[in-house]
């Protein structure tokens, strides 16, 4: 039986971008769908009708389109924390002057959730993440992305690099959103796997390696099976007090941290893994400018 994926895709250089299905290797076009926004703003049992609505001719191979990051529009990323016992206890060992923030948010009924990046900033597979030249200590962090409807129904899964400044964040908790959210801060794809395609997403093995000039200099893997919450939860704190007319993202939580003293380095290639879902690659840029360079004229 063919995977099948919800991908934003563009065809040559020049061409507006596009939302179709990838189903076993070949993309078929939605007829309607101008952007995966407007498709966030329907109902699940609609988003579904409608991704089974593809284009009856034969489709195009994959290899001859390029994926763009699966997010557009108003949709926004947020972002979970310490969902996880080993984020919880990477949070501790490096925040020493606030540890007892993360122990208590860890087992709290209400979870921490962050914004992380509006559509236009999100690097997709293949691009370019940044590491802030301030910064003594950045790490990549796998997490599973949900795609939630304007509802708070999840209509997807995506993997994210929920990518972070642990050194920054560890002086002061409060300095979290210039840990957290920056220009190549923030990465998904390479495309969304349907919630209905999906039957335990709390089996979903995750890995993460980073080589460096060719080695590995770092690799883990875990699983979804550890989180501390569920994702119903998540996405109700979310939804409970605020709007998101083209739906949002919502990254649930690592649970794959390198330890210190490990840093991320310029031209590292950072490779995360999601069963069923897919794997998400990027390269390692240091400091603002050499990631405007990467982005290109959106920045």
């Amino acid at each position: 039986m063919s995977l099948v994926h919800i991908v934003r895709y563009r065809i040559g250089e020049s061409a507006s971008p596009r939302v179709g299905v990838n189903v076993g290797g070949r993309v078929f076009g939605l007829p309607g769908v101008s952007s995966l926004a407007s498709l966030w703003s329907l109902r699940l049992a609609e988003i579904r009708q409608r991704a089974s609505e593809r284009e009856t001719a034969g489709g195009i191979p994959a290899s001859e389109v390029t994926l763009l990051p699966p997010i557009d529009g108003r949709t926004e990323v947020w972002a979970a924390g310490v969902t996880y016992e080993s984020s919880r206890q990477a949070r501790v060992i490096e925040s020493e002057q606030s540890a007892d923030v993360y122990e208590r948010v860890y087992d709290a009924q209400r979870p921490e959730l962050f914004f992380k990046s509006a559509a236009w900033r999100v690097a997709g597979d293949g691009q370019a993440v940044a590491i802030r030249d301030d910064s003594s200590v950045t790490v990549p962090e796998p997490e599973v992305a949900l795609v939630i409807n304007r509802f708070g129904e999840i209509a997807g899964y995506t993997v994210c690099d929920d990518v972070s400044s642990r050194s920054i964040e560890g002086e002061n908790p409060l300095y979290l959103p210039q840990a957290k959210t920056y220009l190549g801060g923030c990465a998904l794809g390479p495309a969304i796997r349907p919630a209905w395609e999906v039957a335990d997403p709390y089996k979903l093995d995750i890995t993460l390696s980073i080589r460096r000039a060719g080695d590995i200099a770092w690799q883990g893997s875990a699983s979804t099976a550890s989180l501390r919450r569920t994702f119903d939860e998540l996405v109700g704190y979310l939804m409970h007090a605020d709007v998101h007319p083209d739906g949002v993202v919502l990254s649930t939580g690592t649970c794959l941290v390198p330890p210190a003293p490990f840093t991320l380095a310029e031209g590292d290639i950072v490779r995360i893994e999601i069963a069923e879902i897919g794997t998400l690659t990027t390269r390692v840029v240091c400091g603002l400018e050499r990631m405007r360079a990467a982005f290109g004229e959106q920045a």
